[in-house]
């Protein structure tokens, strides 16, 4: 199991945007950290009140948002409109091509998100755009955010990848053994966790080789994400 610490992550500060980079992206290059299988971008964002990314375009790249706390408004080309906020999930299949901006709307209080975009398996597909509440879902249990078929309520992606979310309280464990072939990043949100018995707190991640049980038990409140990947 390789671990990627919070702090050795690559950090940008823009007066409005806070943001960690686990793998490079923009002006942050690290040639050991271009991606992990198909997925290639975790941006942690601090967006404070009244800033955002303006419109801007994407094309094939599947692009998850994550919100943690706070709220983000989207607009896009395809014609969505949505304030996306704490505990929901939005989805992009950029494709041919799609422009959008994110704003944080409020006025106070900053949004605090998971950007995440995983390469998809096929290119030049139409746009289209998703969302799904996770705010209610159980704590101490896997929640299904993406997957390939969109099975179980999921949302549908072009990429053999599956996205899960385990809420955890002091004392919950969860726990997932990954098949044979298949590869796992784990990253922590927020909070504190013990990983087979290696403590990872809010930013750390890890690389789980096929074939591997995980238990995953939660010493501060935590949200963990665990990507298991072809």
């Amino acid at each position: 199991m390789i671990l990627r610490r919070s702090n050795e992550r690559g950090h940008a500060s823009h007066g409005w945007l806070e943001t960690h980079h686990s793998f490079s992206f923009a002006d942050y290059y690290d040639p050991k950290w271009m991606g992990f299988r198909s997925l290639r971008v975790i941006n942690d964002d601090v967006v404070a009140p009244g800033g955002g990314f303006g419109t801007h375009p994407h094309r094939d790249m599947e692009i998850i948002t994550y919100i943690l706390s706070g709220a983000l408004e989207h607009k896009d080309s395809m014609g969505n409109q949505r304030v996306v906020r704490a505990g929901e999930v939005q989805y992009m299949a950029a494709g041919t091509g799609v422009r959008h901006s994110e704003f944080n709307p409020s006025a106070d209080e900053a949004v605090h998100l998971l950007q995440i975009w995983i390469q998809p398996d096929e290119i030049g597909v139409k746009p289209r755009y998703a969302d799904k509440s996770f705010a209610q879902a159980p704590a101490g249990a896997w929640n299904l955010f993406t997957s390939k078929t969109g099975r179980d309520g999921s949302i549908a992606i072009h990429q053999d990848a599956d996205l899960w979310l385990a809420r955890l309280e002091p004392g919950q464990s969860v726990s997932r053994k990954l098949g044979q072939g298949r590869h796992g990043w784990l990253h922590v949100a927020e909070g504190e966790v013990k990983l087979n018995g290696q403590t990872l707190s809010g930013g750390d991640a890890a690389v789980i080789d096929p074939d591997t049980a995980l238990e995953v038990a939660g010493v501060k409140p935590s949200q963990v994400l665990l990507f298991d990947l072809a």
